[in-house]
């Protein structure tokens, strides 16, 4: 059973933009499915306020963004909206290009953890 992942990326046209994607798994043992193992550079957590948000920009380095707590509305130049909410694995790609804004639209802070998975 694949795991879902919110794909951000730079499409061809140079602005970023939405897909809804998966991680394969495959069984391991009788109750766990498994992914194969990828390589990351880093882990790091954060956390920002309820009400915050961050106006445009890019994703710094190819990173998985795991949110913990919080729902945030991602927003590109094209107008495309995503809905992230705890649990919900971001694929963040769009390292050049249009970026990317964001904004709580809950009222619990966003704790997330961010997978590094190329160097700076």
């Amino acid at each position: 059973m694949p795991i879902p992942i919110i794909r951000l990326y730079t499409g061809d046209d140079g602005e970023s933009h939405f897909e809804q994607t998966t991680i394969e798994t495959e069984p391991h043992g009788d109750v766990v499915i498994m992914s194969g193992l990828q390589d990351c550079h880093e882990v790091q957590f954060a956390e920002t306020a309820s009400g915050g948000g961050y106006d445009w920009h890019n994703a710094p380095r190819r990173q998985y963004v795991i949110t913990l707590t919080g729902t945030l509305e991602f927003t590109n130049r094209t107008g495309d909206t995503q809905l992230i909410r705890p649990g919900d694995i971001l694929l963040a790609e769009d390292t050049t290009g249009g970026g990317h804004k964001w904004k709580l639209v809950d009222d619990q802070p966003w704790r997330r953890c961010y997978v590094h998975l190329e160097s700076d």
